[in-house]
């Protein structure tokens, strides 16, 4: 699955510790999600997506198996 994380962010001028501690998580899950190394919880996503302002598929494009 790929995603915009960073695109989002940096639109956002945040770095990579400023979102996570706005998310609850870690700077490493943010780097992880960013490289597409790991895939959020549904619960997670939906945070992220309602804190950009916008739907889940606009953050995570899933690109199939």
């Amino acid at each position: 699955m790929k995603n915009r994380l960073r695109e989002l962010r940096e639109w956002k001028g945040l770095t990579q510790e400023e979102l996570a501690k706005l998310l609850g998580v870690t700077r490493q899950t943010i780097i992880s999600i960013e490289k597409g190394k790991y895939d959020p919880s549904l619960r997670l996503a939906f945070r992220i997506a309602k804190f950009f302002g916008v739907k889940i598929e606009d953050v995570f494009i899933y690109e199939g198996d």
